[in-house]
């Protein structure tokens, strides 16, 4: 959820670490801090708020140090609880979350010492102080010893000023080495441009970094590690002349979808994940937000074109609720990072208890593609926006082509050409969509919002609620269309705005029964539909005209103008739709 970076080499270090901080921003944006140790003393500097706070701030001495952008977990946010922490001799940087740390801190208490922070993250430079005998690798494997959680971790000591520590367990961790020196970050884009090498750190390993090497250990043995496709380290790409992120990323949603497509009968590099997919009986998907509603999505197309039962489990929920896993059980684990901690336990979990585990994600070498049996890489391109978009366009296009495959291998046909044609109609929605700003001006001022759908509809109904309120913080919920009337409807009054999905031709007269019921009750009404026999009705205010899809296809083109009403409506509230409060792109803690 946070930012970490850390330089050491001949350069001076603060206007690398910024430079860093600004490219892992979209991790957390709540406070900022960096750390430079020069001739034996620390400099540090903290804000609260975005990483432009520290600039003109920074010492330009000093050529070793770590920087943390936060997103608040525990404590507020304020310049008192941003990283770095110091204690003694030590600065450090902390991503995850210490679920000991209340016990831990109470034993430092106990010692006489004082805690300037509400952080869990200050514990950790108390225990480097105490275990410090002069060897501070040592000191930080006998305090990693000691944490209950998830931390990636970068330390400076005063006593070593060549070098920089690391440390990593069930938190992204890269180190890397350039021309100018030795790098850390716990994303690629803070490295991108600056390296020719790139590590990643695996659960319990731990990193020293000097001027002239970079050593990797394990169990207190120095071990080997090879580096990571020098291909992956893309730097952060421009906004090409859009306002936001955001809106940029939708405008690729056709080339996501292209790139995302995947024919898996012809495809040699699947052969052995086709033998698993031919023995499939059941399978589970879990994942969280936004990409469980791409799941959602893939259990209605698989179930109609494979008939294959599939159960969809809120990560976080699923590690928790001792999941059944039968024999031929296929669990599909999605996250757009890889890095999601609930998903990577929920797949850990299912792996442990027989299931065959295959990750859906957007980034090839994460945690979660490190514990998988299977990789199915969505191509969708680095997304900063926070709210995902063109990732889930592209979670869906690797998903239906999965079922397609799945129905192919059970002798009922498939339609993957169906898919082919799907990149060109999203962009022909993605003009036609433009037309929403109108809507999502008259919505801006409204207490809350509706989206209703039936069958698949209900899978767009829900991500497209979720970028609502995400992003323009208007509360907003998606319900299937008829169960409205089994409580909802009560808070429809004069007004009120009710998004309604309609690609379902055999659906389309219920779901307009409760389009009507909206209208009765002075509601709203704005109808996402590919049939146009429906857009002239005197219940709709305003619509949108779908181009026709494989119907069970159809959330990969009716949720675009979904996202596009999410963000002109958080334009119209004033909001960053790129960056929206107490939210960030990848949640790495649970």
């Amino acid at each position: 959820m946070c930012g970490i970076v850390g330089y050491i080499g001949k350069a001076p270090a603060a206007p690398i670490l910024l430079d860093g901080l600004k490219k892992l921003e979209y991790r957390g944006y709540d406070s900022a801090g960096v750390a430079v140790l020069h001739e034996g003393k620390l400099s540090v500097v903290r804000k609260k708020g975005r990483v432009k706070e520290l600039e003109g701030c920074l010492e330009p001495t000093g050529s070793v140090g770590i920087g943390h952008t936060r997103w608040a977990t525990h404590g507020e946010p304020s310049e008192r609880n941003a990283h770095p922490h110091v204690y003694g001799k030590f600065a450090v940087v902390h991503n995850g979350i210490l679920e000991n740390y209340h016990a831990l801190k109470r034993e430092c208490e106990e010692r006489g010492e004082e805690f300037l922070s509400e952080t869990d993250s200050e514990t950790v430079a108390h225990l480097l102080s105490f275990y410090y005998e002069g060897d501070a690798l040592s000191a930080l494997q006998k305090t990693t010893a000691r944490l209950k959680g998830s931390y990636a971790l970068a330390v400076l000591c005063t006593d070593h000023p060549d070098s920089l520590f690391l440390a990593r367990e069930k938190s992204p961790l890269i180190a890397g080495v350039g021309e100018e020196g030795l790098y850390a970050a716990s994303d690629v884009p803070a490295l991108a441009g600056k390296c020719h090498l790139l590590y990643s750190l695996s659960d319990g390993e731990l990193a020293e970094l000097t001027r002239k090497s970079l050593r990797f250990f394990r169990g207190g043995e120095e071990i080997e590690k090879l580096p990571l496709c020098v291909e992956t380290m893309g730097d952060i790409p421009e906004k090409g002349g859009y306002a936001h992120y955001m809106r940029k990323e939708m405008g690729e949603i056709g080339s996501a979808i292209a790139n995302s497509l995947v024919d898996f009968a012809s495809e040699e590099r699947f052969f052995d994940f086709n033998r698993v997919l031919c023995q499939t009986e059941y399978i589970q998907i879990v994942a969280c937000g936004t990409a469980y509603h791409s799941g959602i999505a893939a259990k209605y197309a698989i179930e109609s074109l494979a008939r294959i039962p599939v159960d969809v489990t809120v990560a976080s929920e699923y590690r928790y609720c001792d999941p059944i896993i039968r024999a031929g059980t296929l669990v599909i684990a999605v996250s757009q990072s890889g890095e999601t901690a609930d998903t990577i336990a929920a797949a850990r979990l299912a792996k442990e208890r027989g299931a065959t585990v295959a990750a859906v994600t957007n980034v090839p070498y994460s945690s979660l593609t490190e514990i998988s049996d299977f990789v199915l890489e969505t191509r969708a391109g680095r997304e900063i926006g926070v709210a995902a978009t063109k990732s889930f366009n592209a979670q869906l296009a690797l998903l239906y082509s999965l079922a397609a495959e799945l129905a192919r291998t059970r002798g009922r046909g498939g339609n993957f050409q169906a898919l082919r044609l799907i990149p060109a109609l999203s962009e022909r929605v993605l003009s036609e969509a433009e037309g929403i700003k109108n809507f999502a001006l008259g919505i801006a001022g409204a207490k809350s919002a509706y989206f209703i759908g039936r069958g698949a509809d209900y899978c767009a109904a829900l991500e497209g609620s979720l970028k609502l309120k995400e992003i323009s913080y208007l509360p907003s919920e998606g319900y299937p269309a008829g169960e409205l009337k089994h409580g909802t409807l009560a808070l429809i009054e004069k007004g009120t705005p009710v998004v309604a999905i309609l690609t379902q031709s055999a659906l389309a007269e219920k779901t307009m029964n409760s389009v009507s019921e909206v209208y009765a009750r002075g509601g709203k009404v704005l109808l996402v539909t590919s049939l146009p026999e429906y857009t002239d009705r005197k219940e709709v205010e305003e619509s949108i005209l779908l181009p026709r899809c494989e119907e069970v296809f159809s959330p990969i083109l009716s949720v675009i103008p979904l996202q596009m009403l999410a963000y002109y409506t958080a334009l119209a509230r004033g909001n960053d739709p790129d960056k929206p409060r107490n939210l960030a792109k990848s949640v790495t803690v649970e």
